[in-house]
């Protein structure tokens, strides 16, 4: 049968304006905000797919789905005073119930626009993710700097976005579709944030440093505990115990039951004291302008002597802040599950595991030479306690780094011996070795 004389086809033909022949001429951008508010969003904006904010985004959208032209942007905010108590089972409980209806909104403004022959998909919020790309990025979209684009805020020192209205007490969400928009928002004039530094005060591991830099490793560790980088080391957890006696000493049981609560139930951060203490956003603002004192009593004193666990990396600069911060708070070492695999993988998640503190005193420029499966030339900076990757060779080494890049995978993995790893010339290297101890400390595993 010709595919003309298929009965689908024929009754598709016969329509008069068919759903597939979509218009030319952009929607309506007061139509499109109108229908995201009918669906419960609490505000919306849009971006064009070329839009120089989100070209680090480009490539991994249009993979993902290649015929988008615009991103719609959209938010729905929190209530407040869930985040902010210490019970962070009630600050999740709001967390997943908010998260469910951004993913409600994605479903129905897709199914609308389908229903008008537009095609447009709705990456979820949170998972599934891209797990072959770990530990680089893992999300087909990354919602927050299409936020920004779109005009619904600005991102703040805690690299949350704050909304001009509703502070950082919002969730986001996108949606990507094949159509161009009749209006396109623009970054608003202003950033909402007021520099008050509460969330560094609060931050239960020093993630948020006063000059703005941010150790996303200390924050992963403990905050994300019991997303995918947290189950990962508890299965080994389970893996290495002998009996159940010897995991219990592991892993105590209040610890069993949250880990199979975020299995069951949906996984629970562990602090997000970034968001609770903000008072950032016109409808937040006016009682910690009213007295920033009790802002402070209230709100921010409560998280901070909080008894609870830190989940901490050892040798780590978190390590050293809780001690140091907050003595009443006990850590508790946890396996760094950033664990790179591939090269490409390793020169991504360089500048997420690196730890400033460690670094104090260390000035040098590194070249690595990856051979083997995957060949790859890379130079590593550590100067004034910042990291700088670059593809190729560059500047004049203080140590080159000459590596099987299997072996080298297995070494970071802590599945290769580094003394036999050198014996056997699979890594080779020519300078000091104190170099590469150096840099080893600071990427504490």
């Amino acid at each position: 049968m010709k595919i003309s004389e298929h009965p689908t086809v024929k009754r598709i033909h016969s329509q008069q304006t068919p759903r597939i022949a979509q218009e030319s001429k952009p929607l309506d951008a007061d139509w499109l905000r109108q229908l995201a508010f009918d669906a419960g969003a609490d505000d919306v904006g849009f971006v064009q797919i070329d839009r120089h904010e989100i070209d680090d985004q480009r490539d991994d959208i249009l993979n993902a789905f290649p015929r988008t032209k615009t991103l719609i942007s959209y938010i729905v905010r929190m209530h407040r005073e869930p985040l902010r108590t210490p019970a962070r089972s009630v600050a999740n409980l709001e967390f997943h119930h908010v998260g469910d209806k951004i993913n409600e909104i994605g479903r129905n403004l897709v199914r609308t626009l389908e229903d008008r022959g537009i095609r447009a998909l709705n990456p979820a919020m949170g998972f599934p993710m891209e797990m072959d790309k770990f530990p680089g990025k893992i999300w087909v979209v990354s919602h927050k700097p299409i936020a920004v684009a779109a005009g619904l805020g600005m991102m703040g020192i805690h690299r949350n976005v704050i909304h001009h209205k509703f502070g950082n007490f919002i969730l986001l969400g996108t949606v990507l579709i094949d159509a161009e928009v009749s209006q396109y928002g623009q970054p608003i004039d202003f950033n909402p944030c007021l520099e008050c530094k509460l969330c560094v005060a609060a931050c239960p591991v020093g993630a948020i440093s006063p000059q703005g830099e941010f150790n996303f490793s200390a924050c992963y560790s403990h905050n994300y505990r019991e997303f995918m980088g947290g189950f990962t080391d508890w299965t080994e957890e389970v893996a290495d115990s002998k009996n159940r006696f010897d995991y219990r000493k592991r892993v105590n049981d209040s610890e069993s039951a949250s880990m199979w609560q975020s299995l069951s139930f949906g996984a629970n951060y562990k602090a997000a004291y970034c968001l609770s203490v903000c008072p950032a956003g016109e409808d937040v603002i006016g009682p910690y302008l009213a007295s920033k004192k009790t802002h402070l009593k209230e709100i921010v004193k409560p998280l901070q002597e909080k008894e609870e666990t830190i989940y901490v990396l050892k040798n780590s600069d978190a390590e050293e802040y809780v001690a140091k911060r907050f003595p009443k708070k006990q850590t508790k070492y946890v396996g760094n599950s950033l664990r790179p695999g591939s090269i490409s993988g390793f020169l991504q998640g360089v500048p997420l595991v690196f730890q400033p503190g460690k670094s104090n005193g260390l000035n040098a420029t590194y070249h690595f030479t990856f051979t083997g499966d995957e060949n790859r030339k890379a130079t590593i900076v550590i100067q004034d306690k910042k990291i700088f990757t670059e593809e190729g060779h560059h500047g004049e080494p203080d140590l080159r780094v000459t590596a099987d890049a299997k072996t080298w995978l297995g070494f970071l993995a802590k599945e290769k011996n580094i003394a036999w790893a050198l014996l056997r010339r699979k890594i080779r290297i020519k300078g000091s070795p104190r170099l590469l101890l150096a840099f080893g400390k600071c990427f504490p595993t």
